[in-house]
């Protein structure tokens, strides 16, 4: 089934074609990124129709196998002991720790049938009325001496690429070109007159080459997914989009190491992986749409490196073009490789600053024979963490993710998407455990185990399972799409913090201090990875105050900076964390990061105004 267009709708439309090249006639995303045109769709259909509340519905155990049953009995009758009857009465009816046996309903409702990622970037995200200003205006930052785009330029650019691929703006003040330079959340906008979209590396190095000679700067970019302003540019810079680098080269069975080119979008490779029994080491809320690429120059951390560690490790070899067009080729699929230094680690979280990936090799992990995601509520963050240090001692190598949520999550969640928990109480803290194995009946026994320990030691008050995949991608969506509904909410100000487990919280409560009684702030509210310590803590307004701003920063950096934490935790730095880096790193590293660019990038045409200042460059 597929999701209205309409970003303000967003409700499945059974009647309605999902594709990326289509759009309803009446909803306010805009295709602009495919050459082909938009064809219109019949009006959103929920037009007329007002969203409504989720009915919730009981649901019946089904058929259970006999071993199934004595789980569930055994799990019930130890939620009896720990609960009481009447709780455990409500928890075991709604099969809540019943074991993944077929004709099982282990989700109280059907899961809702939308996408588990937000709607492809290819279409412009918002109304016109959401375009928000200038970067150059809303912030005190001026253009580089960099050249300026002339009818030569495209013309050269026209000879090498598909007229198709040289895509101008309508305007000086890149009308048209929303898609392109607008940021994800849409609190940046650049004003690039041309886009570019070349289809092999040839092509990016003759592109840079000509670029570096004219002195004209260059903005890389993906998915566009990023959420510090570092995939758009900041003025009329080029923008190079990788989208049509998009080959999958070669999957090796035998040691899972894939080669594919840099504008792969993260689900697709997935999917292809998944038929040769394999998986991607990283996976995003946002896996629809960003690329590889973009992944790998940001660093993503995502919900899969508690189980299999960063891109700095899974990630073999890179081709990258550098500013003056050399082609660097350490496309490596050897494990070992102790021959110097490791060039790919270079552009790994560089941000298109030193170079443009092209093409990547990646180590991939088989894809796991059993899953099972565990929903569960917490009466305070302290049993959060302790839930969590009870995870990694007894589920072990089994534990895929670990991820928490606080009630102002689920609160702006169902306003604006109408998910909600699938769970009938609530609680101040929810916590979404994942379990990947290679064998079924073991992985349940250490999980369920696991839940009743837990259960008897009062560290999980209420809680369901889900094995099925439509009931784990149910599961998943209460904690995906939270940053899509915090889009609705108004203005968002967004951080990406690394703190120490036991303050993580703590900057979430002393946040809803400082504003405490503050009309010009919605909300606030606090999820993340608790596996890596990765904090995203979002506050929303009715529209962007510098009064709001002024109080959030520098206060937030210094929060993080007393604590040993890191401004940035894996959103990378961009556009908008560039000036406060000297919060998490030292000024010796944050010179050396300067020479290097230098030395890569001398006219500093590579994604100007981004990652770390660099003297003599804008």
């Amino acid at each position: 089934q597929a999701r209205c267009w309409d970003v303000e709708c967003g409700r499945p439309s059974p009647a309605q074609a999902q594709d990326n090249k289509t759009t309803p006639a009446n909803c306010k995303q805009t295709q602009l990124r495919t050459a082909e045109p938009p064809q219109p769709l019949p009006p959103c259909v929920h037009s007329q129709n007002p969203p409504q509340k989720p009915q919730k519905s009981s649901k019946s155990l089904g058929l259970l196998s006999r071993k199934s049953l004595k789980m569930a009995t055994r799990a019930a009758k130890s939620l009896q002991r720990t609960l009481g009857p009447s709780l455990a009465a409500r928890i075991s009816s709604r099969t809540a720790w019943a074991p993944a046996a077929a004709g099982v309903n282990l989700a109280r409702r059907p899961p809702p049938p939308t996408q588990r990622s937000p709607p492809s970037l290819g279409s412009v995200r918002a109304s016109s009325s959401a375009i928000p200003p200038l970067t150059s205006e809303r912030y005190n930052i001026q253009r580089g001496g960099f050249g300026e785009v002339n009818q030569e330029d495209i013309d050269f650019f026209k000879s090498i690429l598909p007229e198709a691929d040289v895509i101008l703006a309508d305007d000086a003040e890149g009308a048209g070109l929303e898609a392109y330079n607008i940021d994800w959340l849409s609190t940046v906008r650049g004003r690039a007159r041309v886009v570019l979209r070349p289809s092999r590396t040839e092509e990016v190095s003759k592109i840079m080459a000509y670029c570096n000679e004219r002195n004209l700067a260059v903005c890389p970019q993906g998915g566009n997914t990023g959420l510090v302003g570092g995939s758009v540019p900041v003025f009329d810079e080029i923008v190079l989009s990788l989208n049509k680098m998009n080959k999958i080269l070669d999957v090796d069975e035998f040691t899972g190491i894939m080669t594919c080119e840099a504008g792969c979008v993260l689900e697709q490779v997935d999917h292809h992986l998944n038929e040769h029994g394999l998986r991607m080491p990283l996976d995003l809320g946002a896996k629809g749409s960003c690329q590889i690429g973009g992944n790998v120059a940001t660093n993503a951390g995502g919900l899969r490196l508690l189980r299999y560690g960063s891109l700095h490790g899974t990630v073999l070899g890179a081709e990258y073009v550098l500013a003056d067009g050399t082609v660097v080729d350490t496309l490596s699929k050897m494990r070992k490789d102790n021959t110097g230094s490791y060039l790919k680690q270079l552009v790994i979280g560089s941000e298109g600053t030193l170079g443009i990936i092209t093409k990547l090799t990646i180590a991939c992990p088989p894809l796991p024979a059993s899953e099972n995601v565990a929903f569960l509520a917490c009466e305070s963050f302290d049993d959060v963490l302790k839930l969590f240090k009870e995870a990694k001692k007894n589920l072990g190598e089994i534990l895929s993710a670990y991820e928490f949520l606080d009630s102002a999550c689920v609160e702006v969640l169902t306003k604006w998407t109408g998910v909600t928990t699938p769970l009938e109480s609530e609680a101040p803290f929810y916590v979404l455990i994942e379990t990947a194995g290679s064998n079924a009946e073991h992985d349940e026994q250490k999980l369920y185990g696991f839940l009743e320990r837990t259960m008897e030691d009062g560290l999980v008050v209420d809680g369901t399972v889900g094995s099925d995949p439509s009931k784990i991608k149910a599961i998943w969506d209460v904690r995906e799409r939270i940053t899509e509904a915090l889009k609705h909410d108004g203005y968002v100000y967004k951080y990406d913090i690394s703190l120490p487990l036991p303050k993580l919280y703590d900057m979430v409560e002393d946040t809803r201090k400082l504003f405490e009684d503050n009309d010009k702030v919605t909300r606030v509210v606090g999820f993340g990875h608790m596996g890596d310590g990765n904090l995203h803590l979002n506050i929303t307004g009715p529209k962007f105050e510098d009064e709001v701003m002024s109080q959030l920063e520098p206060w937030l950096w210094e929060w993080s900076r007393d604590v040993r934490g890191s401004i940035s935790a894996e959103h990378g730095v961009g556009f908008k964390k560039r000036d406060v880096l000297g919060y998490s790193k030292a000024p010796e590293a944050i010179e050396l990061m300067a020479t290097l660019k230098k030395t890569m990038d001398p006219k500093g045409i590579l994604n100007p105004y981004k990652l770390v200042k660099v003297p003599g460059q804008p």
